[in-house]
């Protein structure tokens, strides 16, 4: 890191501390399922300490910015900055207050493009870091979580080097675009010269039309078969990382995230008939249910139905999560998507899709099992993942004397 980059790096760490100033107390609830009634809600305001990271098992905001960062500090000494800063700033950014006045001659230490009243918190700020980063610039090679590796290229991917990995990702979401640009903005002001950005995906979470769970732009709902978010022994089971196993012990209470930036081939899918969607996906479009349902939530009877009559057998929901006992129901995953809209690519074509975002406690067991099943399904004609990655969620910032990755770096 040059002299210049390295002093405006710790010049936005020291603005950081001085302007992470707290907001009212917010409130801890764990949101319900994600049924009609909770979707309809806006999202709740979290904690912003605790075990886990808040963010992860909240309900979608209405728009999110997930960026991946190359790191740039020149040593431990500076990667322990830039996490700290980060810390300082999500919390900010979360709880809210007023931006510290710099001086006359300095700049503003806001964007302003809140208006005056500045950040009023809400803001969900995820924080993860790559395999990258147990790289040997650090020293942190042997301390690296035991699943997380590079995200491989699976059978019907086609990966652009450009969109894919990362030291860090950092997922920012609020409740409108302008919320979560701010954030981005004030972010990368604090830690420049200590990390810089790889690749960014805006998104945001449609409305739910009529009711239940917002759709994808392939006009199906997106994320029904969730687990239940607020059953702590199902989220001990599937989401988080317990203590001891094969783990190191500063990973207890985070997460495996997987991020899939998926193109949609919306105008050649526009042009099939509904039914064979339907049985693609083995919902139905307009009221999300499987296709030997009634309602959104209910559950489909795969074993009334062995040789797929109803539901086939090579339809999404049934390649996804076969409901074939305790193997499958423990190869669950937490779904977490956002659309995103590019607007054309250079052909002149639709540039549209999905960020693709879950949280297991096990890769291997669960996201990497579930998309070998679904290698070559009737969906994958119309679908291109091109990037993404792997990275573990951090644990929670348990108080104001915490911070992002303090027991990895201890």
């Amino acid at each position: 890191m040059s002299g210049v980059r390295r002093r405006g790096f710790l010049r936005g760490a020291a603005a950081g501390a001085g302007t992470a100033v707290a907001g009212a107390a917010l409130s801890g609830a764990i949101p319900r399922p994600a049924r009609a009634e909770a979707v309809e809600q806006a999202a709740p305001h979290l904690d912003f300490h605790g075990a886990h990271q808040a963010g992860i098992l909240q309900l979608p905001q209405r728009a999110t910015a997930l960026v991946s960062f190359d790191v740039t500090a020149a040593d431990r000494r500076e990667l322990t900055e830039l996490l700290r800063t980060l810390t300082d700033r999500a919390r900010f950014l979360a709880t809210g207050g007023t931006p510290a006045p710099l001086g006359i001659t300095a700049p503003p230490s806001d964007s302003g493009v809140l208006g005056p009243q500045g950040p009023t918190g809400g803001v969900r700020v995820t924080a993860g870091v790559g395999a990258s980063l147990f790289d040997e610039r650090y020293g942190l090679m042997s301390r690296k979580p035991a699943r997380l590796a590079a995200m491989p290229a699976f059978a019907d991917d086609d990966l652009d080097a450009a969109w894919c990995h990362g030291d860090l990702s950092v997922q920012l979401c609020a409740d409108s675009p302008d919320v979560v640009l701010h954030a981005l903005r004030d972010i990368a002001r604090h830690t420049r010269g200590g990390m810089q950005v790889r690749w960014r995906m805006d998104g945001y979470t449609s409305p739910p039309r009529p009711s239940g769970t917002p759709r994808n732009h392939m006009g199906f709902k997106d994320g029904t078969a969730n687990p239940d978010t607020a059953d702590a022994a199902a989220m001990d089971r599937l989401v988080w990382v317990g203590p001891g196993g094969a783990e190191p012990a500063w990973t207890a209470g985070g997460s495996y995230q997987v991020v899939r930036l998926i193109r949609m081939l919306v105008e050649f899918w526009d042009r099939v008939s509904l039914s064979e969607q339907e049985r693609m996906f083995g919902r139905a479009r307009d009221t999300g249910a499987p296709l030997d349902g009634t309602v959104e939530f209910d559950v489909p009877k795969f074993a009334e139905d062995p040789k797929g009559d109803v539901i086939p057998l090579d339809s999404h929901i049934r390649l996804a999560n076969p409901r074939s006992g305790r193997g499958s129901e423990d190869q669950r995953i937490l779904r977490r998507g956002y659309n995103y809209d590019r607007g054309m690519d250079s052909n002149g074509d639709l540039d549209m899709g999905l960020i693709f975002c879950c949280y297991q406690q096990d890769v291997g067991r669960q996201f990497e099992a579930v998309q070998k099943r679904l290698a070559g399904e009737p969906l994958a004609d119309y679908i291109k993942p091109f990037g993404g990655g792997y990275f573990f969620a951090l644990p929670g910032v348990r108080d104001r004397t915490d911070w992002f990755g303090r027991a990895l770096l201890a």
